[in-house]
Protein backbone atom coordinates (compact mmCIF):
# COMPACT_ATOMS: atom_id res chain seq x y z
CA UNK A 1 0.00 0.00 0.00
CA UNK A 2 3.02 2.26 0.46
CA UNK A 3 4.39 1.56 -3.01
CA UNK A 4 4.28 4.59 -5.29
CA UNK A 5 1.94 4.73 -8.27
CA UNK A 6 5.10 4.81 -10.44
CA UNK A 7 5.63 1.12 -9.51
CA UNK A 8 2.12 0.26 -10.68
CA UNK A 9 2.80 2.07 -13.96
CA UNK A 10 6.03 0.10 -14.42
CA UNK A 11 4.00 -3.11 -14.49
CA UNK A 12 1.00 -1.73 -16.35
CA UNK A 13 2.74 0.56 -18.78
CA UNK A 14 2.56 4.29 -19.25
CA UNK A 15 0.56 4.39 -22.47
CA UNK A 16 -2.39 6.77 -22.21
CA UNK A 17 -5.08 7.07 -24.85
CA UNK A 18 -6.08 10.68 -25.35
CA UNK A 19 -8.63 12.57 -27.43
CA UNK A 20 -9.34 16.22 -28.07
CA UNK A 21 -12.57 17.80 -26.84
CA UNK A 22 -13.67 18.08 -30.49
CA UNK A 23 -13.59 14.29 -31.01
CA UNK A 24 -17.06 12.89 -31.61
CA UNK A 25 -18.38 10.52 -28.93
CA UNK A 26 -18.81 7.67 -31.45
CA UNK A 27 -15.15 7.91 -32.47
CA UNK A 28 -14.05 8.00 -28.83
CA UNK A 29 -16.18 4.95 -27.97
CA UNK A 30 -14.77 3.06 -30.95
CA UNK A 31 -11.23 3.81 -29.73
CA UNK A 32 -12.11 2.66 -26.23
CA UNK A 33 -13.55 -0.59 -27.63
CA UNK A 34 -10.55 -1.21 -29.91
CA UNK A 35 -8.12 -0.62 -27.05
CA UNK A 36 -10.30 -2.50 -24.51
CA UNK A 37 -10.19 0.40 -22.07
CA UNK A 38 -12.83 2.22 -20.04
CA UNK A 39 -11.58 5.80 -20.21
CA UNK A 40 -9.80 8.33 -22.38
CA UNK A 41 -8.01 11.42 -21.14
CA UNK A 42 -9.25 14.56 -22.90
CA UNK A 43 -6.37 16.92 -23.58
CA UNK A 44 -5.82 20.37 -24.96
CA UNK A 45 -2.25 21.53 -25.60
CA UNK A 46 -0.99 18.31 -23.94
CA UNK A 47 -2.77 19.17 -20.67
CA UNK A 48 -5.67 17.11 -19.30
CA UNK A 49 -8.90 19.08 -19.25
CA UNK A 50 -11.23 16.15 -18.75
CA UNK A 51 -11.74 12.43 -18.74
CA UNK A 52 -14.25 10.55 -20.86
CA UNK A 53 -15.46 7.26 -19.41
CA UNK A 54 -17.95 4.49 -20.08
CA UNK A 55 -20.11 6.02 -17.38
CA UNK A 56 -20.11 9.36 -19.25
CA UNK A 57 -21.39 7.52 -22.33
CA UNK A 58 -24.25 5.94 -20.38
CA UNK A 59 -25.28 8.92 -18.27
CA UNK A 60 -24.49 11.93 -20.42
CA UNK A 61 -25.02 10.55 -23.92
CA UNK A 62 -27.35 7.53 -24.00
CA UNK A 63 -29.62 8.51 -21.09
CA UNK A 64 -29.71 12.12 -22.32
CA UNK A 65 -30.73 10.99 -25.82
CA UNK A 66 -27.76 12.63 -27.53
CA UNK A 67 -26.51 11.44 -30.91
CA UNK A 68 -22.96 10.08 -30.44
CA UNK A 69 -22.16 10.79 -34.10
CA UNK A 70 -22.54 14.56 -33.67
CA UNK A 71 -21.84 15.08 -29.96
CA UNK A 72 -18.28 16.17 -29.15
CA UNK A 73 -16.56 14.59 -26.18
CA UNK A 74 -15.95 18.06 -24.74
CA UNK A 75 -19.69 18.48 -24.12
CA UNK A 76 -20.10 15.27 -22.12
CA UNK A 77 -16.72 14.58 -20.50
CA UNK A 78 -16.03 14.82 -16.80
CA UNK A 79 -14.25 18.15 -16.45
CA UNK A 80 -11.22 18.89 -14.29
CA UNK A 81 -10.28 15.30 -13.53
CA UNK A 82 -8.61 14.46 -10.25
CA UNK A 83 -4.95 13.78 -11.00
CA UNK A 84 -2.13 12.26 -8.94
CA UNK A 85 1.64 12.41 -9.14
CA UNK A 86 3.76 9.26 -9.68
CA UNK A 87 5.14 9.41 -6.13
CA UNK A 88 1.67 9.16 -4.52
CA UNK A 89 1.28 5.83 -2.75
CA UNK A 90 -1.17 3.14 -3.81
CA UNK A 91 -2.98 3.63 -0.48
CA UNK A 92 -3.29 7.38 -1.01
CA UNK A 93 -4.57 6.86 -4.57
CA UNK A 94 -7.18 4.40 -3.27
CA UNK A 95 -8.33 6.99 -0.73
CA UNK A 96 -8.65 9.61 -3.48
CA UNK A 97 -10.69 7.25 -5.64
CA UNK A 98 -12.93 6.36 -2.70
CA UNK A 99 -13.43 9.91 -1.44
CA UNK A 100 -13.86 11.52 -4.87
CA UNK A 101 -15.95 8.61 -6.23
CA UNK A 102 -13.99 8.29 -9.45
CA UNK A 103 -12.71 5.17 -11.16
CA UNK A 104 -9.74 6.53 -13.10
CA UNK A 105 -6.86 8.81 -12.12
CA UNK A 106 -4.59 10.42 -14.68
CA UNK A 107 -1.00 10.42 -13.40
CA UNK A 108 0.97 13.60 -14.10
CA UNK A 109 4.59 14.50 -13.73
CA UNK A 110 6.34 17.75 -14.64
CA UNK A 111 6.11 16.90 -18.38
CA UNK A 112 2.39 16.12 -18.40
CA UNK A 113 0.25 12.97 -18.34
CA UNK A 114 2.49 9.94 -17.79
CA UNK A 115 -0.12 7.28 -17.03
CA UNK A 116 -3.69 6.41 -16.15
CA UNK A 117 -4.57 4.29 -13.13
CA UNK A 118 -7.94 2.63 -12.60
CA UNK A 119 -9.49 1.27 -9.43
CA UNK A 120 -8.97 -2.18 -10.97
CA UNK A 121 -5.23 -1.54 -11.36
CA UNK A 122 -4.98 -0.54 -7.71
CA UNK A 123 -7.04 -3.46 -6.47
CA UNK A 124 -4.93 -5.90 -8.47
CA UNK A 125 -1.75 -4.36 -7.05
CA UNK A 126 -3.00 -4.71 -3.47
CA UNK A 127 -4.15 -8.30 -4.01
CA UNK A 128 -0.74 -9.28 -5.50
CA UNK A 129 1.04 -7.57 -2.61
CA UNK A 130 -1.12 -9.36 -0.04
CA UNK A 131 -0.58 -12.69 -1.81
CA UNK A 132 3.21 -12.19 -1.68
CA UNK A 133 2.96 -11.40 2.05
CA UNK A 134 0.90 -14.54 2.67
CA UNK A 135 3.40 -16.67 0.75
CA UNK A 136 6.33 -15.14 2.66
CA UNK A 137 4.61 -15.80 5.99
CA UNK A 138 3.77 -19.34 4.91
CA UNK A 139 7.42 -19.97 3.95
CA UNK A 140 8.59 -18.50 7.25
CA UNK A 141 6.22 -20.71 9.24
CA UNK A 142 7.31 -23.83 7.34
CA UNK A 143 10.99 -23.09 8.03
CA UNK A 144 10.42 -22.66 11.77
Amino acid sequence: MNDPIAKVLEGKGCSVETVSPQTMVLTAVQRMNESKIGALVVTEHDRPIGIFTERDVLVRVVAAGLDPRITPVGEVMTRNPVVVRPEVSVGEAMMVITQRRCRHLPVMDERGVCGLISIGDLTSWVVRHQQRTIEDLHDYMNRA
